[in-house]
Formats: structure tokens, sequence, C-alpha cells
């Protein structure tokens, strides 16, 4: 993922201007980084190593949206809704 690409997406997931590390933002960064290691993972299906880091990075989006839906479902519900992601 490029600055811009996270920047953007900071941006577009920020509770206020300063924030960085919301459960928004990483589940928004994790999102974006898992689409684009799946994209790789078409091409190159025996790079098992890359297969690996992407099994550990959907672990994290899925320990970070239950801690959220723990803690606020209405921002729950609202980001996988904008994430399209559990349809």
């Amino acid at each position: 993922m490029d600055k811009e690409t996270k920047a953007k997406t900071i941006k577009e997931y920020q509770l206020n201007e300063k924030d960085c590390g919301s459960s928004e933002v990483q589940i928004a960064l994790l999102t974006v980084r898992i689409n684009e290691i799946t994209e790789h993972m078409k091409v190159h299906k025996k790079d098992f190593s890359t297969k690996r880091g992407l099994v550990a990075l959907v672990n994290q989006r899925r320990r970070l949206l239950a801690y959220l839906m723990k803690e606020d479902y209405s921002r729950y519900s609202a980001l996988i809704k904008k994430l399209n992601l559990r349809h």
C-alpha cells in the first residue's frame, strides 16, 4: 500500500482530524491490505508465505471487528456496511 492510498483511507474513516488509530481506521487499513494481497494470491497461487500472512491479517481484522461490535454496535454496523463486509 502506498502513502497516498493509506492517507486517503485514514482520512475517509477517521473519527476526527487527529484520529489515526481508532478501530475503524485500523480495520479499514487491514481491509485495503487484505484486498491487495488477495489479488496477489490470485496470480501466485503457491505463495504460501504470503498466504500465511494473509490469514494473520484476516484474523487480526476479525478480532478488531469483534471488539468494535462489543464496544459500539452502531459504529460496527456502519463500518461493515461501508466496507462491504459480511454481506
